[in-house]
Parts: structure tokens; sequence; C-alpha cells
């Protein structure tokens, strides 16, 4: 079957590339006269900009990129772009993906840290600081933004870098269908359709199914995901409602140790089959938006007013061996729990002569009740792996932030502005346990912090802006780096520490005719850096490494060589070590860290930088009427220890693209083909950091092709 899929998308490649050029409505001679409208961006300021006037590192990826980038189920196909990102499809659904911004998130096993995630305003991002994305609808977003550097911080906790979703609003009636196919098992079907209602009313639904065989045994994966937004348009007012629902079924391949993977890099660890590793994990979510907007002329400009409510619930089988299950503090080795979350943020938005200044207050709760089973019944010949047992934990989390924010900016000259603003607050984690026949684990701590941040934008000249910023960040530790105490065993560790950084960033950004370029250099000092102590069969436990630091150069840019061609260009370097020396485990079991790493070592999960190429031939006004382009995407070495003794080979991979697109009266048509790692290169696509079996490696696929297909009708708005 997997032949006849690669037979079909590769004729389909060629057919696009070698197919006679069908005329369209905007001819290659309007794409030279257009003139496209400015790229404005939200994060990091306190009213929409423009993305060229922003005194800070950010990175907008538009619609047009995200469809043309893959089938839209990760983040990772068009994030690749954006330079001092790193965005890691694990090709392990039972995982997530693994993002990380200037090195911060380089730790997480699994789910998203470090880092702020939004969509449309709603956190993705839990009180504690774990963050999922499974739930974005990159088929309805009109654009990504990334936000790197110290203005960050100003999104409070765990907020080394920020990745928005913005949705596109409703502009007419359409009724929408996507197709996917590609290697792998990859088949995907996605409808949508929206309408705006008159008297300011619009709305849109979605639902998409996804299943893959996965290209390692063991790795199949099945998503459903259903998405709705209902907004209404007012005189003076804005309100948005948005719901959205996954189910997710993924087995666990686990990493592969560095002879296995020189071996076969398609093989599965025998763990894998021998325990069933998997992990089921459904979210249903509610969130609204209103805003005001306040036209007497006073000082207050504007209010907004976010809410939201949702339930998580997740069940994991992992690769724990029964023998490391018996000690009365372990917690089993099926993690399952259900996780109710809300939140409400207020703000108010005032005009103070020339400047402008928003001032917020927010609150977000998360109440997890989490158990712990054996994974394992019975004993001897009779014993079955990879289910459910013994009850060996019961408890109730709870994290709690509340903060309270301010940020102003100020045009101190025609040329010369200021931005500078602070976000404080309070997080709260606890946990009560309810399995006291080993004793009783609970705990709780609380953290205080102010995050300032303040930088100044120049306008050395029209097409040139020049920008510095400084700011502090603070990140505590999430509820399931809390989870288990320095020695692997279950009991809240209340040893961890938050940790603290400075971040420095200086940068300028060019507009010419044909050309746009980024350029920043960043430099950031942590301490109490937390880092990966041990990490076996799914289960890990964290501690305080030290000083931590972290510096280099971003650079991006785009070029229109030619009326027909563009090229675009993104480099990031990173240069992320250890200051100071400490102990860890390397192995497992380890009831005490006993391995010395000396100073001076790279940070476990990082890498020494990436860069991503691409150049493309568009015929016509817009990519999705007609495109050939060629991608390269390279990244350095990775270390996948705090020792160093292995680390991940650099690689570089060759991706073709093809696209176009044919109208027939109000329908659309629009066929996309990729083969991607063209040169058929195996490669390490992503590590595990800290693994005490040494299974560091999860292995990127060989070549491998996909082929979409969209139908779309629509008609425009009756006045």
């Amino acid at each position: 079957m997997k032949t006849i899929r690669y037979t079909a998308c590769a004729s389909a490649v060629m057919g696009l590339l070698s197919g006679p050029a069908i005329a369209q409505q905007a001819p290659a001679e309007s794409a030279r006269n257009a003139q496209p409208l400015p790229t404005v961006v939200v994060s990091g300021s306190v009213a929409e900009r423009r993305l060229d006037e922003a005194p800070y590192a950010a990175s907008v990826i538009d619609a047009d990129t995200l469809r043309g980038a893959g089938p839209m189920i990760n983040l990772s196909e068009a994030l690749n772009r954006v330079p001092g990102l790193t965005a890691n499809n694990r090709q392990n659904y039972a995982q997530d993906l693994q993002l990380s911004s200037r090195g911060f998130g380089a730790r997480a096993p699994f789910g998203v840290r470090g880092l702020r995630l939004y969509t449309d305003g709603i956190p993705a991002t839990m009180p504690d600081g774990q963050g999922q994305v499974t739930h974005f609808d990159l088929a309805s977003a009109a654009r990504v933004e990334v936000l790197r550097g110290p203005f960050s911080a100003l999104y409070g906790n765990s907020s080394g870098g920020v990745i928005v979703l913005v949705s596109a609003p409703v502009r007419e009636r359409f009724a929408e269908l996507d197709l996917d196919a590609g290697s792998a098992g990859l088949r995907q079907a996605r409808l949508a359709a929206g309408a705006p209602f008159g008297d300011g009313w619009e709305g849109q639904v979605g639902v998409s199914r996804m299943e893959t065989d996965g290209f390692r045994p063991h790795s199949a994966a099945r998503r459903t995901l259903a998405n709705g937004r209902l907004a209404w348009t007012g005189a003076r007012d804005q309100v948005l409602l948005l719901a959205s629902d996954i189910d997710q079924r993924a087995q666990d391949p686990l990493g592969l140790t560095a002879a296995q993977f020189a071996a076969d890099p398609d093989q599965t660890a025998s763990q894998a089959g021998q325990f069933n590793t998997r992990k089921n994990a459904g979210q249903t979510q509610l969130g609204a938006r209103w805003r005001h907007r306040f036209d007497d002329g006073g000082t207050v400009s504007e209010s907004v007013l976010t809410a939201y409510a949702g339930r998580r619930s997740v069940t994991q089988w992992q690769s724990i061996a029964v023998g490391a299950q018996t000690p009365p503090g372990s917690g089993g080795g099926v993690v399952d729990f259900s996780r109710d979350y809300d939140g409400v943020d207020a703000r108010l938005l005032w005009r103070l002569g020339t400047a402008t200044l928003v001032t917020g207050v927010n609150l977000e709760r998360q109440k997890d009740d989490r158990q712990g089973y054996e994974n394992f019944l019975g004993t001897g010949a009779s014993q079955q792996l990879g289910v459910t047992g013994a009850l060996r934990r019961d408890e109730a989390n709870e994290a709690v932030t509340r903060e309270a924010y301010a940020q102003v900016e100020w045009p101190l000259t025609t040329t010369l502005s200021t931005s500078a603003g602070v976000r404080a607050g309070r997080v709260s984690l606890s946990a009560r346990d309810r399995f006291l026949g080993n004793g009783d684990d609970s705990g709780s701590l609380r953290y205080d912090y102010a995050n300032p941040a303040v930088g100044l934008g120049w306008k050395l000249a029209p097409s040139l802006l020049l920008h510095a910023a400084l700011g502090r960040g603070f990140e505590s530790p999430t509820l399931n780096e809390l989870a288990y105490r320095a020695d692997g065993q279950g009991g809240f560790n209340t040893a961890l520490r938050p940790q603290k950084s400075v971040q420095q960033e200086v940068g300028s950004k060019w507009r010419g005719t044909d050309v746009e370029v980024d350029l920043s250099a960043f430099h950031v000092t942590t301490r109490d850096e937390i880092g990966v102590l041990t990490n076996s069969g799914g289960r890990s436990s964290y501690q305080n490494v030290g000083r931590t630091r972290r510096s280099g150069v971003e650079l991006s840019g785009a070029w229109d060589v030619a009326p027909r061609w563009r090229a675009q260009m993104a480099l990031g370097t990173l240069r992320a070590r250890y200051r100071d020396g400490f102990l860890t485990c390397t192995g497992t079991p380890c009831p005490a860290a006993n391995v010395p790493v000396a100073a001076g070592n790279r940070i476990a999960g990082t890498n020494g930088g990436s860069a991503y190429a691409e150049l493309a031939w568009r015929p016509f006004e817009a990519a999705r009427d007609g495109e050939l382009a060629v991608e390269w995407r390279g990244m350095k070495r990775t270390a996948v220890n705090d020792i160093n003794s292995e680390s991940a080979g650099g690689y570089g991979v060759l991706n073709l693209r093809a696209r176009h697109g044919w109208t027939f009266g109000a329908t659309r048509a629009e066929l996309i083909a990729r083969v991607d790692n063209a040169a058929d290169r195996r490669y390490v696509g992503s590590v595990i950091v800290n693994d005490g079996n040494g299974r560091f490696y999860e292995p990127a696929p060989g070549r491998s092709f996909w082929l979409g297909l969209t139908l779309r009708a629509a008609s425009p708005r009756e006045p």
C-alpha cells in the first residue's frame, strides 16, 4: 500500500512540475505591480502594529506559507522558517512537538515548556508553565506570530518565547474540503464552512480526521479535531466565542540508542511492543473575548475581557520495568489524570497624550486529578504487561497564577520611541496525597516574581529601524517536574527552585524595494537553571543545575530576485553552556546523582544553530495560484545529555514543493505536492534529553511524499 501512495504522490509532483501553465485571472504583470499590505503583529505590543516597526525580534508565518509547508497537522511544518526557534517533529504523537526558543524549552521530554502559547488570545499554556499545541487549528489561521527575546517576559511565567495563532475572519460564505495523503500511511480529511450572517455576525466551524501508520513500527496515531468560531462586531464592541475539541490516540515507539539508530533507524525499541506503550488524550475548551472601544475622547480608549475554561484528560502506558515499580514510593507505570482549567484576563488601553498604556490583571487556575497504576497484572508466566494494574498513586494537584501587568509605548521624538513594561505575579503549586499507604507525599510551593522589560526603537531612515531591549524572565517548575523527587520516587519535589534569567537584545530591520532583512543578537544569563536529572521509560525528575549562558545571532530575509522569483532565508546561531559544574545521573535506577558535569558543557537538548533557505518561482500574484520551490533546512549537532558524551549529528535536508490553483466560477481547486528529504538522508529528528536507558534518539523519516487537495466553494457577502 505504501508503494502505491508513493507512486501516486510522485506522479502528482511530476505533473505539477511539467504541466503547462493554465491562464489565471492574476497574471505575472499584476504580481510585479502589486503592492502587498504590510505585515502586522500583535505579540509584544500594546496594540496591533506593523512588523517592520516593532522594536523587538518577531516573525510572522502567513496562511499561504502554512498551507504550502505541509498538511497543517503540526506547527513544525512551517516554524523552521523562524530563526532562533527549534521546532522538531518527533514523529511520535504520544509526545507532542519539541519546541524551544533560544534554548528555552529544550529540556521538555513531552509537551512544550518555557514558552507561552496562545490561540486568539486564549492561553494554551497552563498556569504551571506546560503547554500543548495539538488543538491548534492551522487550517483556519490567518497567521502565526513568534516573539523572541526580552519582551516575551511580559507574558509572565515560563515565557522564554511566545507563539500566537490568529484566526482569519470570515469575509464570505464558503464551504471547503481538504484531502491529504502521504508517506507512512498518512491520510487526512478536513471539512470547514463559514458565513457572515449580517448585522455584524459571522461564524465558522471545522472538523478534521487524521490517521497515520507511522514510519516506524508501533507509531500509529489518529486524531479528531473540531473547532467553532462565532463573532459579532458592532459600532463599539466586538465579541468572539471559540470552542474546540480534540481526541487523539497514539502509540509510542520510544527512542533508540546510538547503536540501534546506526543499525536500523526504522526500528522500534522492543520495550514499546512489550509494554504496548501508548497515550490517549482528549481536550475540550471554550473561550470568549469582549472588546469595547470608548469613543468619547477620554483617557480610556479600549477595554478587553477574555475568559476561558476547559478539561483535558490523559492516560499513558509507559515502559517502566516491573522491578522498578516494587519500591513503596513508586508511582507505577501508567499515568492517568483529568485536568480542569480556567482563566480570566481584563485589560484597559489608555491614551496619555502621545503615549499608549495598557494595564491589566490575569487569573489562571488548573486542577489535576492524578492517578498512577502499575502497568502489569499477575506474576510469572501469566503476567500481562502494558495494562492498567494496581493503584500506586492518587493525588490532587493544583496550580494558580495571579498577575498584574502594565506596558507603555511612548514616541520620544519623530524617530525615537520607547516601550517598557512589567508583569508581576504569584504562582502557587500544590499536591494533596490521597494514597497514604506509603506515607503522605503532599506538599506545596509558592513563587513570587516581577518581570520587567524595556526597549528602544530608532527609525534611522524610513526603511531602517534599530532596536535594543533588556528584560528579566521567570520560569517556575511545572507540576509534572515537581511530581517526582530527585531519587525518581513519587512525592512532591520541594527542593526544586524556579529559574530566573536576564535577556539582552540588539537588532535592526531594513525594508528595501526588493529586499527585507532582520538581524538580532542576544545574550541571556540564567541562574538556577532547571535541568533533567533522570529520564527513563517516560518518567522524568529534575534538579537545579546552577548558572547558564546563552548567546547567538539571528538573521532572516527575503529577496525578490526577479519579477517571478523570490528567495528567503533564516539563520540562527546558539551557544548555550553551563557556567557551573554539577552532578547528574546517567543510568537507571539512580538513587542519587553521582556523575560530574563540567562547567562549559553544552546545555542538554540544545543545538549550535539552524538554517533555512528557499527559492521559489511564482508566475502569479499569489503562491496559491502557482508555485515551484526548492527548500533546504539544516541543523547543527544537538547535545543529548549533560555530560555531552553523545550528540545527535548535524544534518541538511533538501525539500521540493509545487502547487497550482484553478478557479471555476465560484469554486476553487488547489493541488499541493511536497517531497521532503528528497536525498533520502537518515538523521535524528529530535532527542530525549538525559534518557536513563541511553535511548536518546528519535529518528526522522527518509524520503517522504505528501499530496494535498483543496476544494472551496464561496460566494461574496450580500450587501
